[in-house]
């Protein structure tokens, strides 16, 4: 069986358009995969707590970082020690020393990575776009926990410590995903 050169030109089209266009859902599934799994040590964003708390308690440090914007940004905190299922609450600090507005976005990550499936954020400022006024210092809360669930993993429940990472950096660098759903409440309680 021979393809006329109006069907290889078909098929070749065809082809191409899916490609384009996993091309363009290339971003915002990896984005999602890595939410839904944890993958990379991204966290998950939850809607609710566990009903249950453990006597297990590890250590949650916090890092902060800025890519290409003079802000200064800082935990409140160092580091937190919380129960598995607990609610942690920490504060974060960002200032904008110069004389003119700088939006911004940010990201973050936990480290190792096998744990960030098992840490939920309830409230958070990042992948929220946020203009920081020229002068301007604002407090920044996250609510978290460490899922019970992390105990029926064999490696991640010999945790003692998992680190909490955030990086500030100008908007127009910015490609990941936009706005999340829980950042809402976060935005309302800073002002932003």
């Amino acid at each position: 069986m021979q393809l006329s050169n109006g069907k290889v030109a078909g098929i070749s089209v065809a082809v191409l358009l899916g490609m384009l266009g996993l091309g363009f859902a290339a971003d915002p599934l990896y984005s999602t995969f890595c939410r839904v799994t944890g993958y990379g040590g991204t966290t998950r964003i939850a809607t609710a707590a566990p009903s249950e708390m453990l006597d297990q308690t590890l250590t949650v440090r916090f890092d902060t970082n800025v890519a290409d914007t003079p802000l200064i940004f800082r935990a409140l905190q160092q580091s937190q020690q919380v129960r598995i299922g607990q609610h942690g609450l920490a504060f974060f600090e960002v200032t904008n020393p110069t004389d003119a507005d700088i939006s911004v976005i940010a990201s973050y990550n936990v480290t190792p990575h096998f744990a960030g499936q098992y840490f939920n954020k309830l409230e958070c400022f990042c992948f929220d776009e946020r203009t920081i006024a020229a002068g301007e210092t604002r407090k920044l809360p996250v609510v978290y926990f460490i899922s019970p669930d992390m105990i029926e993993d064999h490696v991640a429940a010999s945790l003692e410590t998992i680190t909490l990472s955030y990086t500030f950096f100008e908007s127009s660098h910015y490609s990941g995903p936009k706005k999340q759903a829980a950042t809402g409440a976060a935005n309302s309680a800073s002002g932003g």
